[in-house]
This record gives C-alpha cells, structure tokens and sequence, in this order.
C-alpha cells in the first residue's frame, strides 16, 4: 500500500492529538478514517490544519492506542461501556473486540460472563444473534440482548409457548410458537429484537384457505427462504416454507404416511446439497426420525428411523442430530453423550457408535437436560449436563470441556461469530464463552 507517512493533527472535543497516515490506515476501510484516504491509500488533502471531531477524548486516545499497538488498555475510570459506544461511532468495534477476545476456538474458550434469568426455569432456548448478542425463550416470553448484553425490551406471545427463535438479522427475529385452540393463534411472527414489534405474521395456505398452525423447529437457507415444522388440525402436517423477503408461503412438504415431519424438534439448511435436515427425536415421539428432504423434486432422498432396531440396556435413544456435509454423516447423540455417525452416502445407514465420551455410567440426574449438538467451524460440540465437550479433528477426539456450575444442567447453547451462549436450565442463568487473544510476544 502507497501509505504516506504524513502527521494528521485531530482536535477531538478540544484535546489535540497528533498521529499518521499509517497508524490511521490501520483502521481500514469501514471506519470513518477510511475516508480520509483515496483507492491507494493515500491521504487525501485537507483544506484545514487539523480535523474536528465533536467526541470523547478519553476514548479517543483509548483507540487510537489501539490503532497504534493493537492492543486495548481501558483506565478503571472510563466505563467499557463508553468505549464501545465509541467504537461503534468510528466504525473501530471489531478493532477492540479482536483485542479484547480472538478468533472463536473452541479449545481456548473462556467464561467471560453471566447473565441471571428474570425467573428460574423453563427456559427452553438460546440462539446467538448475527451481531454478538443473543435471544432467550423463556416460557411466553424471549429476551433479547444485544451485542453489549443490554437487555432490550422482551417479546410477550400472550402466553403461548415458544418453540424456537432465530435471527432474520441484527434487527428481527422469527419466533414460532403453539397453536391457541379457539383463537384461530399462533404459528410464526416476526419481531423487531429492539421494540418487540410486531412486523409479519406468517401463515399457512391449505386448499386456499387460511389455517391456523403450531410452528417449530427452525431454519433458513442461504437463498432467503424460511423453513418451519409445522402441525395443523387437518392435514397441514410437514415442514413449511416462506419467502424471507415476501413473507409469502412458497411451499409446504406434507408428511409422508407413518413419518414425522410436523413434530420435527430439529431442522438444518444443508447449503452444499440444497437439502433440508429434519429430525424428530425422542422423547417428543416414542421413535427417531431424522431424513433429508429435497423440495426441488418433492422426496426424502435419505431416511433413518430407530423403529424396529433393538434397544440395548443403555437405550441408546438419539438426543440431537446435525448434518456434516465435508464428512458425508450426520451426528447424532444420545443420553450418556455417546457420539454416534450415519453415512449419508448409504441409504440403509446404521448409527455407529463410540462409547469414548461416556460420563453418566448409566446414572441420570433427576430433571436431566437432554444433549444438544453443533457444529462450528470444524469443530463439534455436544452439551451434557452442565459442561459442554469440543471434539475435533478426523476422528472426533475429544479436545475440550467447557464448564460452569451455577445455574444447573445445560438446556441449550448456541454459537455465532465470535460468542457461545450456554443457557442453563435451573436458574434460567446463561454464561457467555468468548476467546482470548493469542499473547503479543
């Protein structure tokens, strides 16, 4: 880069401070000094001596120190907080937060906070935002929080339950909830994370006429198209699909004869082969479904279901399953947080599974948090109890365990960018894992 190496005087709330053309640049193109330069990175004449920036000054010589060393020194007298407002004015947070936590690693992650819950248990699900905050369901009710972990107002669904949630973007989520008998309620809607708005209301179309539903599992394909499990009172039976910018129902995949589809507890876009994972597990059904579904020819093009298989003392139930399209498998877990692997490649696949994990020995908590599963940038992670295991590599060894006491088993977690969120089921508590940055040596 053709950066010169001029001095630029900034007047900043009447502080004066001198820096250059190279530390500035530093900064890159999304900030508001990004505009100070041309397409070569040089610095665009001035027609003053200095620029006048009408902010804190304390920040500033906190940010700019930043730009200078790469690493971030806040006082005990100015509030992190205020810093972050700042940044988010300069166009400089990713800057303090790559200073303050690195690139997500699941093998170096540490706790950096705590969030208590309004009111112990029933909290149900926790899903991280596109920005570094998180929602929560709880009950009727989902609280949103933002990349600070700033409370927003909460989305009140006159009491019906919550499903599941999930972030459209950094300002609306998608929330689908139960049926209301009587009421012709329910289904999905789309909320604004930082009013609580009402903005859409998603229907279902059967035989041109309206229905009310009870929509649940989640997901969303890179194509903006939503896709929901859906379960009416007729035969509305099977997963859902709108139009994320429309809002308009686009299709719908009625449930085969002796399958579950409109109880999935499940769904997962699969970006490389256009199909959607559904999985309709125990205890929510006495057998585990778990097919993948190709709406472009309206079939299951692979299916699995535990009916008719022998049961062991163990009862290796399937808890949770995910698609991991580079390994052509799918994951599954169960109750002792065994991992066992299906092989999308074979249609009459068979669970294989390793027993390399097991901590429970055949003993259960009393109100047990079933396992969940994710998949991060080749890393898989699986919740149990109160901790939380990363596997990795070919062969999935077991690298990691990540665990805080307080709040009780792990419900749920969820992970986005650079956080994961670990909700807990007794106290309703979540805990926030971030990464350190690697030692400036």
């Amino acid at each position: 880069m053709g950066i010169q190496k001029d001095k630029v005087r900034f007047n900043v709330g009447g502080r004066i401070f001198e820096t250059t053309a190279t530390t500035l640049a530093n900064a890159g193109r999304n900030s508001i000094f990004g505009a100070m330069f041309d397409e070569n990175w040089t610095l665009q004449a001035n027609n003053s001596e200095e620029y006048f920036i009408d902010r804190n000054p304390d920040c500033f010589a906190i940010l700019l120190d930043l730009l200078r060393t790469g690493e971030l020194y806040i006082p005990v007298n100015v509030p992190e907080k205020l810093i972050y407002r700042e940044a988010l004015f300069y166009g400089l947070l990713d800057h303090v937060r790559s200073a303050k936590w690195g690139p997500f690693d699941g093998n170096r992650l540490r706790p950096s906070r705590s969030i208590a819950g309004r009111a112990p248990g029933d909290g149900t699900a926790i899903r991280a935002g596109p920005d570094g905050g998180c929602c929560v369901a709880h009950g009727s009710m989902v609280h949103v929080y933002d990349w600070m972990l700033d409370e927003h107002a909460p989305i009140t669904l006159d009491y019906q339950r919550v499903n599941d949630v999930g972030w459209i973007d950094s300002h609306s989520i998608l929330i689908s909830v139960c049926e209301r008998l009587g009421r012709g309620d329910g289904g999905m809607g789309l909320f604004s994370s930082s009013t609580g708005e009402l903005r859409y209301k998603f229907q279902v179309n059967h035989e041109n006429q309206v229905k009310s539903f009870t929509a649940g599992a989640l997901s969303f394909s890179s194509d903006y198209k939503i896709f929901s499990s859906c379960k009416g009172r007729s035969n509305e039976y099977g997963i859902g699909v709108w139009d994320q910018v429309t809002g308009k129902q686009i299709d719908f995949f009625y449930e085969p004869l002796g399958w579950s589809l409109g109880d999935a507890d499940k769904l997962q876009w699969l970006h490389g082969s256009n199909c959607l994972l559904v999985a309709s597990l125990f205890p929510r059904k006495d057998n585990c479904y778990i097919s993948l579904l190709d709406f472009r020819e309206k079939k299951m093009v692979w299916s699995w279901s535990d009916i008719g298989a022998p049961m062991t003392v163990d009862e290796k139930r399937v808890r949770d399953a995910i698609a991991m399209e580079e390994n052509s498998s799918i994951c599954v877990v169960n109750e002792y947080d065994d991992l066992g692997f299906m092989d999308l490649r074979s249609t009459a696949g068979s669970v294989r599974w390793s027993s390399r994990s097991r901590l429970m020995k055949g003993k259960m908590p009393e109100e047990p948090c079933y396992p969940k599963l994710a998949l991060h940038e080749g890393q898989l992670f699986s919740s149990m109890n109160d901790c939380i295991s990363v596997f990795c590599g070919p062969d999935w060894v077991l690298t990691s365990r990540l665990r805080r006491s307080y709040g009780g088993s792990i419900c749920d977690f969820s992970i986005g960018g650079d956080r994961l969120f670990a909700l807990h089921s007794e106290e309703n508590v979540f805990d926030i894992w971030e990464t350190p940055p690697p030692p400036i040596i």
